[in-house]
């Protein structure tokens, strides 16, 4: 079945999240760098990210910390200012090459708001908090997709993780790409289950040709 529509994830595939990243360092008073050289450590070792937090401050308390930064409007919230260069372009290169083009990724409460005042060209764009379901839960694809009239074996789904992506979204019956940047994509691509995704991109600009390509010698 050919592909019909290209979904994407958010975080560290159309939105750079290196903001939200040094805000919870300064949240936890730490330096930027090392947050982030941590955090790439305990990915590269395959453990819950979440273990960045108590690598740093032992005993931290990310609980509270996320309650007070709600209470002081210092919660991350998604800005137009934090789409990757390509993330833009390559939607509306898709859109006017007639693909369907999706967004779904897990994201909270305020993302899908953020998103659509964006002005992307996407004709649907969900996320978890909206759909009820986190990935890599395969519910959250078969919600996504009860909002279409597609089937899963039409969709080439792109992200940058493996485990929220790649191997649910191919579970699901549909086509994957890894993307390669990224705290998880960096790591990802160079493990073994990254041969099960159909396309590894280094970034967003070269994937329109990379379809067209596939549709003329189909």
């Amino acid at each position: 079945m050919p592909i019909r529509a290209i979904f994407f994830d958010v975080g560290e595939t159309l939105i750079d999240e290196t903001r939200l990243l040094h805000g919870w360092a300064d949240t936890m008073g730490v330096d930027r760098a090392e947050f982030l050289a941590v955090l790439d450590d305990i990915i590269a070792k395959g453990e819950n990210y979440r273990m960045v937090f108590e690598r740093l401050r032992p005993g931290f308390d990310v609980r509270a910390a996320v309650a007070e930064r709600k209470r002081s409007g210092t919660d991350f919230r998604i800005e137009a200012g934090d789409l990757y260069a390509d993330a833009r372009p390559c939607l509306s290169e898709l859109t006017h090459d007639g693909w369907f083009v999706g967004i779904a990724g897990n994201q909270p409460p305020t993302a899908k708001a953020a998103l659509d005042s964006f002005g992307l060209e996407a004709r649907l764009i969900t996320t978890s908090a909206e759909l009820g379901v986190d990935k890599p839960s395969l519910d959250f694809y078969s919600k996504t997709l009860a909002m279409t009239d597609l089937d899963p074996a039409e969709v080439l789904y792109v992200g940058d993780r493996l485990d929220n992506d790649v191997i649910p979204a191919r579970n699901f019956g549909m086509k994957t790409a890894l993307l390669e940047r990224g705290p998880w994509g960096r790591n990802h691509v160079r493990w073994p289950d990254a041969a099960l995704a159909d396309f590894i991109l280094k970034d967003l600009a070269g994937l329109p040709a990379l379809l067209r390509e596939m549709k003329r010698q189909s």
